[in-house]
């Protein structure tokens, strides 16, 4: 099964590192956000590891840049 370029970044989880260099937010805020669903949902990949969809983050980015016009 292949995935297109789309369908792969829909798909790919980043970690809190990469989260990082995307919003310029702390783990604390970033965490708030989610809490109040003004962020999206972190994925639990294991018992010590999460991470995020890109799409969804890209997607929230974009919102934000929508508001500023």
């Amino acid at each position: 099964m292949t995935l297109s370029i789309t369908e792969n970044v829909m798909m790919r989880i980043i970690g809190k590192v990469e989260l990082r260099e995307l919003v310029l937010y702390s783990p604390q805020h970033i965490a708030r956000l989610e809490k109040a669903g003004k962020f999206p949902k972190r994925v639990r990949l294991g018992p010590n590891r999460v991470g995020w969809v890109l799409q969804e983050v890209l997607d929230w980015l974009q919102e934000r840049l929508d508001c500023r016009a």
